[in-house]
């Protein structure tokens, strides 16, 4: 039996080439692999790409991980006026923003447990 997705959470992230950025996308990638949630394209979003938009206002609980306090991902969302019902940044979570490098994968792990809980506020 298949997890209906449309019941589910969405997920957005900044994807940014930076350590913090990526981790962003990394744990959003670990929700929608792990069924907790659909990830969908921030890019589309902030690009106007019609779908992608009226999925983000479709009225679903919205996630937005952003690895900086430049939050892109949230922005994106609200140039089109949705709200996200959670946001995360990293930063406030003591993720370093790095250029050049890769993200912690320790660090994340443990992150993945609390975007979890947090999910789960969102259902």
């Amino acid at each position: 039996m298949g997890t209906d997705r449309a019941a589910l959470p969405l997920v957005y992230s900044c994807s940014g080439c930076s350590s913090a950025a990526q981790m962003a996308n990394h744990l959003a990638l670990a929700l929608d692999r792990s069924g907790a949630a659909e990830m969908s394209c921030i890019a589309g979003v902030g690009g106007g790409v019609a779908p992608l938009v009226k999925l983000a206002r479709s009225g679903r609980p919205v996630l937005a991980i952003d690895g900086c306090p430049l939050a892109c991902a949230r922005q994106c969302l609200a140039q089109h006026g949705v709200v996200p019902d959670k946001h995360v940044l990293l930063n406030e979570l003591g993720v370093r923003k790095k250029l050049h490098a890769d993200f912690d994968r320790a660090h994340a792990d443990e992150l993945s447990t609390q975007l979890l809980d947090d999910l789960g506020t969102l259902r």
